[in-house]
C-alpha cells in the first residue's frame, strides 16, 4: 500500500493517505526504519511533545542507544561535511542549542521584517509576467516559481545575482540526502556541493567583516544578545539552511499552488474577483498540496501513542500531506480546495518549538507571487506537466507549462 517512489504515488499520494488513515493510521515501514503517523491529531501531538520526541537526540541519548542504521542515515559518515553543516543547523537541534541559535537569527524573519521585501517581490513577479503574457505561455517552474524566491533569498543574504544559478545547483544537490533513496553518486555530489558552498560563504563572511551591508550575513556578524554571538560555522550553517529551506519549499509551493488553481478554476476566479483574501488562500494551497510532505522525529523516551508502543532511540515519520487532508480536522470536504477555508490548522510549517522560523517570509513570498499572478492573469490552463520530484520529503514538479490569458 505504501510505495512512496512509485509513479502513481508521486503523481497523487492522497488516495493512499486516505486508505492509510482509515486502515493503518500508524504503521512501520522497514525500508525507512520509521513508524509513520498519518492522522492530524497524532502528527500535531508529536510536533508539540518535547518530552518524548525531538529533531535531535544527542541532548538526551547516547549514540549507542539509537539504531545504528538510522544514525548512519541521519548523520552519514561517508559525507562528513554534509553531516557537519546541514545536520548542525538550528532546525535539526534541540534546546539549549536550538533556543540560542533561533533567538539570535529569528529577528530577521519576523512578519514586519519580511514585509520589507513585498514590493520587490511583486515587481519581480510583474517583470516576469510582462514578458510572458504577450506570448500567452508560461513555463511555471523555471520561469516564475524559481526566480522569485531565489532572488529574494539571495538578496536577503547579500549574494550577487551572477551567483544565483550556482547557489541553486548547490541547493538542489544538498537536499537529495534527506531522502531515503539517495544514491551514492547523489550523496557524493551533495558532499561536494556542501564543501563548495561552505567555502563560498566563508569568503562572503570575510568580505562582510571588511565591509558590512544590509543583509542577513552582516546582521549575523553583528548580532549579540546577552553577550552571546554567532560563530562563523553557525553563520555558514544558518545561511545554507536559509537558502535551501527558503527556496526549495517555496518553489514547490508556487508550482503546486498554480497547478491546483488550474484544476479548480472556479476557486481561481473567486480569488481574482476579490471574494477570497490572499492570506487564507495561500494557507489553503499549502494545506491542499503541501511542498513539505514528511518530517522525522527521534523518540527520546519509551512511550505509547494511538495504541502503538514506541521505543527510545527509534524514529517516527510525520506525513504532513496526509494530516493536512484529515477529515476529522478539515471536515468531509477535506479533499476539496476551498480558498476561504476557516479555520485552517494545517501543519505545512510544522508546529511547536520547531515551527518554521521562515514562515512569515514564505507567506510574503507566496502572497506576492500568487497575488500578482491572479491580478494579471485572467485564466490559466495546463498544457504540459511532467517530472515529479522523486522524494517523499518534498512534493513538487520539474516542469509545468501553462497557457495564460492576460487580464
Amino acid at each position: 500500500m505504501f510505495d512512496p517512489y512509485s509513479p502513481e504515488f508521486l503523481e497523487d499520494p492522497y488516495p493512499v493517505y486516505t486508505r492509510l488513515r482509515l486502515e493503518s493510521p500508524v504503521f512501520h515501514d522497514p525500508a525507512w526504519e520509521l513508524t509513520f503517523f498519518t492522522r492530524h491529531a497524532d502528527v500535531s501531538a508529536i510536533l508539540r511533545d518535547r518530552e518524548h520526541f525531538g529533531r535531535d537526540f544527542r541532548h538526551r541519548l547516547d549514540p549507542a542507544e539509537v539504531d545504528e542504521g538510522l544514525y548512519r542515515r541521519i548523520y552519514p559518515p561517508q559525507w562528513p561535511s554534509w553531516s557537519r553543516y546541514i545536520r548542525e543547523s538550528f532546525i535539526d537541534l534541540e534546546p539549549p542549542r536550538h533556543t540560542r541559535l533561533r533567538r539570535l537569527v529569528s529577528q530577521a524573519f519576523t512578519r514586519r521584517s519580511s514585509e520589507v521585501f513585498r514590493p520587490r517581490l511583486e515587481k519581480a513577479a510583474d517583470q516576469i509576467l510582462d514578458r510572458v503574457l504577450e506570448e500567452g505561455k508560461l513555463e511555471v517552474i523555471e520561469d516564475f516559481a524559481t526566480p522569485i524566491p531565489v532572488a529574494m533569498i539571495a538578496e536577503l543574504m547579500g549574494i550577487p545575482s551572477d551567483d544565483h544559478a550556482q547557489l541553486l545547483r548547490w541547493s538542489h544537490a544538498i537536499v537529495k540526502v534527506f531522502d531515503k533513496n539517495v544514491t551514492p553518486v547523489e550523496g557524493d555530489a551533495a558532499e561536494q556541493a556542501t564543501i563548495d558552498f561552505v567555502a563560498y560563504l566563508k569568503g562572503v563572511i570575510d568580505e562582510r567583516r571588511r565591509r558590512r551591508g544590509e543583509d542577513l550575513i552582516s546582521s549575523m556578524l553583528e548580532v549579540e544578545d546577552r553577550g552571546d554571538t554567532l560563530s562563523d560555522e553557525e553563520i555558514v550553517g544558518t545561511s545554507i539552511l536559509t537558502l535551501n529551506a527558503g527556496h526549495e519549499a517555496t518553489v514547490h509551493a508556487i508550482g503546486n499552488g498554480l497547478l491546483a488553481l488550474a484544476g479548480n478554476r472556479d476557486q481561481y476566479q473567486r480569488l481574482r474577483g476579490g471574494e477570497m483574501r490572499l492570506q487564507p488562500a495561500v494557507d489553503e494551497l499549502l494545506r491542499f498540496d503541501s511542498p513539505l510532505q514528511m518530517f522525522e522525529r527521534w523518540v527520546l523516551a519509551d512511550t505509547e501513542l494511538s495504541g502503538t508502543r514506541l521505543e527510545k532511540g527509534s524514529k517516527v515519520g510525520l506525513l504532513f500531506g496526509s494530516a493536512n487532508r484529515d477529515p476529522d480536522i478539515f471536515g468531509p470536504d477535506a479533499e476539496r480546495l476551498d480558498l476561504g477555508r476557516d479555520p485552517n490548522p494545517h501543519v505545512s510549517f510544522g508546529a511547536g518549538l520547531h515551527y518554521c522560523v521562515g514562515a512569515p517570509l514564505a507567506m510574503v513570498e507566496l502572497e506576492a507571487a500568487l497575488g500578482r499572478f491572479s491580478a494579471r492573469v485572467a485564466d490559466l490552463e495546463v498544457r504540459d506537466v511532467s517530472g515529479r520530484i522523486q522524494s517523499l520529503v518534498f512534493r513538487g514538479l520539474q516542469h509545468l507549462e501553462m497557457e495564460i490569458a492576460a487580464a
